[in-house]
């Protein structure tokens, strides 16, 4: 890093998001509007300060291991550069282990921290973030939403990691809610059987299919739409509290679904009515504590500016 470089601040803004979305799984993902704001200094000097503050306070590591931190020194060296002593400065919203995209914002994060303190010496493209993105979390169903926001279908192929965006329609009002209890993504991974009945995969394409036309062009089909056979109902025993509240809220023709590896539960309704009916389900059929949080679809993705000129990159 030169002279030039030392001392600069970059702020760094990532949303949440929802993956699967029901039959889409490991493919669609959904930006939604909570998000971890970010804080990132190059100092002159080796070293590295981290201030955490709202979700994971006092419970992610606060040193080389922290994710953002992890991503930051993965996109440097990618680039072939040696990353400076940084000092990083982290507000989060969006929940730990809840199956909200808290780590694939974490790597998205570092990405973009990298891109804006290397600005002028290395330039980061879209296509490299998402490789880079795709790298450390694995797949890039959460991390495309992440760094493009709206709704996004993942592949990879032998170029790599590719994604589509799509602008979802005005009248979807996603609401998730979060309980207090988590669950590992690795572990609900593994619920997930390698093989499915061949009547099972033809529902989820056809669900799928019928998933972009709901959220895209009509939402009046979305309890349709969603319905799943290839992972939900697999992942149930061990998440029974988020395995109730789907079927509750679905026996009552709201679309729900588990938010990603779970264990919070995303509702797709088709306008505000809609999510306060469903608040009033959730809190009359289960004895477990359910956060309702009624999000926007986030169009922009994760960005980066320069925290002294104001100026997004």
């Amino acid at each position: 890093m030169s002279v030039e470089e030392a001392g600069r601040t970059v702020a760094v803004r990532v949303p949440a998001t929802s993956a699967n979305l029901g039959p889409g799984f490991d493919t669609l993902g959904l930006a939604l509007s909570s998000y971890d704001d970010l804080v990132v200094t190059a100092l002159p000097e080796p070293g590295l300060e981290i201030v955490v503050s709202g979700e994971g306070a006092g419970d992610v590591p606060t040193d080389p291991s922290h994710l953002v931190v992890r991503s930051m020194a993965y996109a440097f060296a990618a680039a072939g550069r040696d990353m400076p002593g940084i000092r990083l400065e982290a507000h989060n919203t969006i929940p730990h282990g809840r199956g909200m995209g808290s780590s694939g914002a974490a790597v998205v994060a570092g990405l973009l921290a990298a891109k804006g303190l290397l600005e002028g010496d290395v330039e980061f493209g879209p296509d490299t973030l998402l490789r880079l993105a795709t790298e450390l979390e694995g797949h890039p169903d959460n991390v495309a939403p992440a760094l493009f926001g709206g709704l996004t279908i993942a592949w990879v192929d032998e170029r790599g990691p590719q994604h589509k965006k799509l602008l979802v329609h005005r009248g979807v009002a996603p609401l998730v809610f979060v309980p207090e209890f988590t669950m590992s993504t690795s572990v609900a991974r593994g619920l997930a059987p390698l093989h499915v009945p061949r009547e099972d995969a033809v529902f989820n394409v056809s669900r799928s299919a019928l998933l972009i036309a709901a959220l895209t062009q009509s939402p009046e089909l979305l309890m349709a739409a969603t319905e799943d056979k290839l992972h939900q109902s697999y992942r149930a025993q061990a998440m029974p509290a988020t395995d109730e509240l789907v079927r509750a809220l679905r026996a009552r023709g709201f679309a729900a679904v588990v938010s990603g590896a779970g264990p919070s539960v995303l509702v797709l309704a088709d306008g505000p009515g809609q999510r306060l009916a469903a608040v009033e389900v959730a809190a009359s059929v289960t004895d477990t504590p359910w956060e309702p949080r009624m999000l926007a679809v986030d169009v922009k993705g994760g960005t980066v500016r320069n925290h002294t000129e104001g100026a997004t990159a």
